[in-house]
């Protein structure tokens, strides 16, 4: 074992690294520190949570990590794992890094041809997959996946003559003559410079990439965050996001280093439910989850109206003036602490009620989160501390400290982490959460990583006197108008998307004499308007075809405008329907596919721009 450590010089002070051999030392350090705590929970269909300890988790990881071996599964092989977040997910990854393997997760929300680039590129020879939805895709493609041996179904029980699927009981039943033995000399074989995982970009602009993650990579990188954030014993943590996406991953492994209860949603369909039932002390999130509650607060309350839109302008004002006090590290005056109370128990206890009644803090990454969005919840008593990531380190470099945060910024690297700034603004950093490179892809990997470990970004930032890093664009997106201007198109969206009625918008205006947007509607919100206002439709699609809908949108757009310099304001927009991963203008991450959705409504942007 490879127990000695690591002291590094940060801004916040010495910080110890313990230099892990292993993912796998990293999981039996907590097990035998935390064995009779609860380690995991998650909800059976009828709402019912089910639990496991450290202990009993550690003896299930063996269990899969000796299965794997059963079925002649060696040091490096790849596994692949297609399931939506769950228990089983988490179990899997951790038995199959155990066993000298490496995890490969696939978006659940991949379509099949997808999946097969996954599976063929990354060389893998098993799969787990979630479900017979998931196993579909699976036997769509199954002709063109020679090398893998077995598929193991999560969920169900395969019933038909065909001994390639099996269930995971079934599964878990193979490793039973395994020796502990074995077992043990499997995990001895692994060395911190061996990968723990490939995960594969979304692939905003090409080729998915599987960027290598060491196992170094994921023990360093959760004891960073652990520094970062504020965690305590009896802590529980939800996660909802999909772990086949990096920072759902870093989420997980820096919970159970910090040894706290991670507990799972059902599905995507019973979140909000499922969030109550939690009642979790903090929580990962992309910013689409804040828009979305923020969203249904602020047009619920406007559709209202009268003293109870009076009231909540009130407890806004109050929550902003507290958030200010905050912000700016001063006591609150106990006048405004009186009024803040009675502004918490008539309005904001209700939004905290939503998220489990027990939430400190959250984490918000992936994508750029609107500063306002930011202080309304903060005003509300949630502080959402924005960091930023990408797959390429682990999706964390920076994040703001609960005792030192700002709205707008990603906040200061985090241990061990360095970052400069490029002579073009481009922002790098160097440190061992860093890849070790792309699967196969040398030439991509030399093209990322400098001679001397600098990883480029591709983000557009500046650092103020403390290091805190503000993003303010990426390179290949800037547009560059006609009249020379140069704009990133994110933070105009983040604000337009703020408005409540609006969905998602995608910014248009490189080489144009202004810029314009292609707009989709909030589905929720706007049929609500539609029904109050006595709009007669049937389904989303004809809302984006309506005047009175049109109308609306404009307005909220010019409302938005307000706050933008002159030529950042968007003079035309064009309503669309929304951009999804199944209609190919989304990734599975929810950025946008920008060039093509510039493809697909070339006719209706030209439309917008009749003089060019």
């Amino acid at each position: 074992m490879k127990d000695e450590g690591s002291t590094i010089k940060d801004e916040g002070g010495t910080v110890e690294f313990k230099d892990y051999q292993s993912v796998h030392q990293m999981l039996r350090e907590t097990a035998d520190s935390h064995s009779g705590q609860t380690a995991y929970r998650w909800f059976l269909e009828e709402g019912e949570s089910v639990s496991v300890t450290w202990s009993e988790f550690y003896d299930q990881v063996k269990k899969v990590s000796k299965s794997l071996m059963a079925l002649d599964v060696k040091k490096d092989d790849k596994v692949n794992i297609l399931s939506y977040t769950c228990y089983r997910w988490v179990l899997c990854d951790l038995g199959i890094t155990s066993a000298a393997a490496c995890t490969v997760g696939i978006y659940h929300s991949n379509l099949a041809k997808d999946c097969k680039y996954v599976i063929s590129h990354s060389d893998s020879v098993m799969i787990f997959v979630e479900d017979e939805k998931q196993l579909d895709k699976i036997l769509d493609i199954r002709e063109d996946m020679p090398d893998v041996r077995k598929v193991v179904l999560f969920k169900g029980t395969w019933t038909k003559d065909d001994d390639w699927i099996i269930s995971f009981e079934e599964f878990l039943s193979l490793g039973k003559d395994v020796s502990d033995e074995d077992f043990q000399k499997r995990t001895d074989e692994i060395s911190p410079d061996d990968p723990a995982g490939i995960v594969y970009t979304s692939g905003t602009t090409g080729v998915p990439k599987g960027a290598v993650l060491t196992h170094d990579n994921v023990t360093f990188t959760s004891q960073s965050i652990r520094e970062c954030i504020d965690t305590r014993v009896n802590d529980e943590v939800f996660l909802f996001l999909p772990l086949a996406h990096v920072f759902a991953r870093a989420c997980a492994y820096t919970a159970l280093l910090a040894g706290v209860a991670t507990t799972f949603p059902r599905s995507l369909d019973t979140l909000v439910d499922d969030f109550k039932a939690a009642r979790p002390h903090w929580f990962v999130s992309a910013p689409r989850i804040f828009e979305k509650i923020y969203s249904k607060v602020m047009s619920g309350t406007e559709a209202k109206g009268g003293m109870a839109l009076k009231i909540f302008r009130w407890a806004c004002h109050i929550g902003s003036q507290v958030s200010d006090y905050k912000l700016n590290k001063q006591p609150v005056p106990l006048c405004v602490r009186l009024q803040y109370q009675l502004a918490d128990i008539l309005i904001f206890s209700k939004v905290k009620a939503a998220l489990g009644g027990r939430i400190r803090w959250s984490i918000s990454g992936a994508a750029p989160l609107n500063p306002d969005i930011a202080k309304f919840f903060h005003a509300a008593g949630l502080l959402i501390l924005e960091g930023i990531g990408m797959t390429e380190n682990m999706s964390f470099s920076n994040v703001n400290r609960p005792d030192n945060y700002r709205f707008g910024w990603v906040g200061p690297p985090g241990p061990g982490i360095e970052q400069k700034t490029a002579e073009d603004g481009e922002i790098l950093f160097r440190g061992r959460n860093v890849m070790k490179e792309y699967y196969k892809m040398p030439r991509e990997t030399e093209e990322t990583i400098s001679p001397d470990g600098w990883l480029h970004t591709g983000d557009i930032g500046e650092t103020d006197s403390e290091n805190f890093l503000r993003i303010t664009g990426r390179k290949k997106d800037i547009i560059v108008t006609a009249g020379g201007k140069n704009i990133a198109p994110t933070p105009v969206e983040g604000t337009i998307v703020s408005a409540a009625h609006i969905g998602q918008t995608c910014v248009i205006g490189d080489r144009r004499k202004y810029l314009s947007a292609l707009v989709s509607l909030d589905p929720d919100t706007v049929r609500d308007y539609a029904r109050e206002n006595g709009i007669p439709f049937r389904d989303i699609d004809d809302l984006v075809k309506n005047e009175n809908i049109i109308k609306l949108i404009e307005s909220e757009v010019a409302e938005k405008n307000k706050s933008f310099a002159s030529y950042e304001t968007i003079k035309k927009i064009t309503l669309v329907p929304e951009f999804t991963i199944e209609n190919g203008m989304m990734t599975p991450t929810f950025k946008l596919k920008r060039n093509v959705i510039r493809e697909q409504y070339k006719d209706e942007i030209n439309a917008m721009y009749p003089d060019d």
